[in-house]
């Protein structure tokens, strides 16, 4: 199977605990793979389950339904995704190498999740309104705690005077942010004409340096 960045948590867990936290893992990352390759519509329950290896009944002991696997498959990356931005964030250091360890780490989670990234963007555009009734609350909720914390490191840096004195840290933090998905999404779209910058620098300068000449 593809590797899906599903994590499988199996630290102080009995025996029987683990193997069906490793069933849960293989059918995600089993239904992972045929809505990667097939559309989220165009796949059933029971090819998810043929796919994994599991018994139809097996799989319903975990998931409902189809909608209820595909919203504990984007779950699953969300809560990967905001840990590692708000470990970058509060990875000790200064709060303009903060910003930049941030702009690192959401490249390398795009990137490093790009089928990932594809199926949720195709399939959040089309998606019915039960597939979406408490998807979208709780993967918002981790997006406003990361924006959250990245606010607090513009604060900080404008009491230690790393930054100028800003009214607004908090629309600052969504507009870095906003910044940094657009660079990711023209990647996405145009490698060639539009490859993404290594140097998070290439991004941070649009605010670091302004835009009007002094």
């Amino acid at each position: 199977m593809m590797q899906t960045g599903f994590r499988m948590r199996e630290e102080n867990l009995s025996r029987r605990e683990r193997e069906k936290l490793r069933q849960r893992f293989q059918m995600l990352a089993a239904a992972f793979e045929l809505f990667s390759e097939k559309g989220y519509h165009n796949v059933s329950i029971q090819e998810i389950a043929k796919r994994a290896e599991f018994a139809i009944g097996t799989l319903y002991k975990f998931f409902q339904n189809k909608e209820d696997l595909y919203k504990a498959l984007v779950l699953e990356q969300s809560e990967k995704f905001h840990d590692a931005l708000v470990q970058a964030i509060e990875a000790p250091s200064d709060e303009v190498e903060k910003l930049r360890n941030y702009v690192r780490t959401k490249s390398e989670l795009f990137r490093g999740n790009l089928p990932f990234i594809r199926l949720y963007l195709a399939e959040n555009r089309g998606v019915s309104y039960t597939l979406n009734e408490g998807l979208d609350d709780e993967v918002r909720k981790r997006y406003y705690a990361h924006l959250e914390k990245l606010s607090a490191v513009l604060e900080s840096g404008i009491k230690n005077k790393r930054f100028r004195d800003i009214a607004d840290p908090y629309g600052l933090a969504v507009a870095i942010d906003s910044t940094v998905n657009a660079f990711h999404l023209l990647w996405m779209d145009a490698p060639e004409k539009h490859p993404y910058p290594e140097d998070p620098d290439a991004v941070l300068n649009i605010f670091f340096k302004g835009l009007i000449a002094s």
